[in-house]
Order: C-alpha cells, then structure tokens, then sequence
C-alpha cells in the first residue's frame, strides 16, 4: 500500500493539568477527505492543534510526506503543507478581507500569490466584491469562506477544518461543503472536524470517532453511518 499523506502514531498531547489525548492513531492518505466526530470535548480541536503545532506531544509521532514533524513549531508545519482552518475563524476583524487572505501565504516566496488569491475567489465569489471590506462586517458565513480560502494560500497538502458548520444555516453549511469537495477533488486533502455528524459523513470518504481523547472507531463513512454506536450517540436513531 502507498505511504499515507499524514501519518499520527501513538500521539498523547494536552495541557498543564494533563493529557487530552491517548495513543491516537490516524491516516489521511493523498486526496482524501477524512472527518473526525465526536461530542464536545473529546479532544478533537486539540488533536488539530497538536497537528498544527500548537499543542505539544508528550509522546507519539506526526509525518507528512515521510518527514517527521513531531512538535515542529506552527511556521515548520505550514512550510511543511498542512494548514489549519481554527474553530471559530480567528479572523483579523479589522483588517480587510484581501489581507486577511494574503496572510494565508505569509510563508511564501513564489511569484503566484495572485494567481491563487483568484483560485481562492473562484470557490467563493460572494468575496470577490469585498475584498475591501473589514473582515467583522462580514456574515458569518462569508467569514467562514475567508478563513478557509486564506488556509488555501498556503497551498496545503493537507487542509483541517475545524467545526465548518457552527453557528452556520444549514443553507450556508451545504454550500461550504459543496466547495470542501470540489477542494478536495482538486488535490488537496482535508481532515474535516466536525460536530454535526451526519454532514461530516455525508462529505467524507472515511472518519474516525474520538471519545474522551481516544480513537473509539474508525472506518468508511458507509459503514460509520451504519454502526449502531455511531446512530444512538450521534444521529439520535
């Protein structure tokens, strides 16, 4: 089988007053989409900062591509092409739209920033008149394209979403995800953590279900949908 895009062994990470993860173990293979679920603190914000390079691991490794970054700093692991899409957007709400996109590529040094700030405007067009604006005044819709078009300009391997649709209308939500999987069918692989389950499966190839900082299940969506488990704790059937 071909080595897998991002590789998490064994990975244990928290905080001062202790581990929120235990040995996780996950995969995110070339030009896949894979969703991670679970119920509100089970440590999957945390496992994306320990991917990101935010928390630290205490033990556990992270690859990408064969190169280990285990606990290499923010800029290494974007350098590296993973990018990281925060719960809640984190924009710079007084700052423009355009900046706040052109601060996805701070990184960069090639000559095709522009080109791929019009890629960016291409999935989200609704942007292309408000590139001026104070990224507060947006919607919270349009702040949520913002955020995931300025992780695009970092040209990622891997692109991770945290809670995509939350505080979102439905309506916003199916558009988002449209826009996920045309990413998605453009080369870049995405880890989509996601508390509404049903539209994490209904957007992913595979998914894994975090409880309490551990991996509980894993599987293909079809077959996460179907487990008995997954429907009482998650679908509510």
């Amino acid at each position: 089988m071909a080595e897998p895009l991002l590789s998490v062994r064994g990975l244990t990470a928290g905080f001062g007053a202790g581990p929120v993860l235990f040995g996780v173990d996950l995969e995110v293979a070339q030009g896949e989409l894979v969703a991670l679920i679970g119920a509100n603190g089970a440590g999957k914000s945390t496992l994306l900062g320990a991917l990101s390079g935010l928390v630290r691991l205490t033990a556990g490794t992270v690859t990408l591509a064969g190169r280990d970054l285990t606990n290499a700093r923010p800029e290494a692991m974007v350098r590296a092409g993973i990018a990281h899409v925060p719960q809640g957007r984190r924009l710079f709400g007084t700052v423009s739209v355009e900046r706040n996109l052109l601060l996805g590529a701070y990184l960069r040094r090639d000559g095709e920033v522009r080109a791929d700030l019009e890629r960016v405007l291409g999935y989200f067009p609704a942007l292309s008149d408000k590139l001026r604006r104070e990224a507060a005044n947006l919607s919270g819709g349009e702040q949520q394209m913002v955020a995931i078009g300025r992780g695009l300009m970092a040209r990622p391997k891997l692109l991770m979403i945290d809670e995509l649709s939350l505080g979102l209308a439905p309506k916003v939500v199916e558009r988002l995800i449209e826009v996920v999987r045309e990413i998605n069918k453009g080369g870049t692989a995405l880890l989509l953590v996601e508390q509404d389950v049903l539209v994490a499966l209904e957007a992913a190839d595979r998914g894994y279900v975090l409880e309490s900082g551990r991996v509980v299940l894993s599987g293909s969506s079809e077959r996460l949908r179907d487990d008995p488990g997954v429907r009482k704790a998650y679908l509510g059937v």
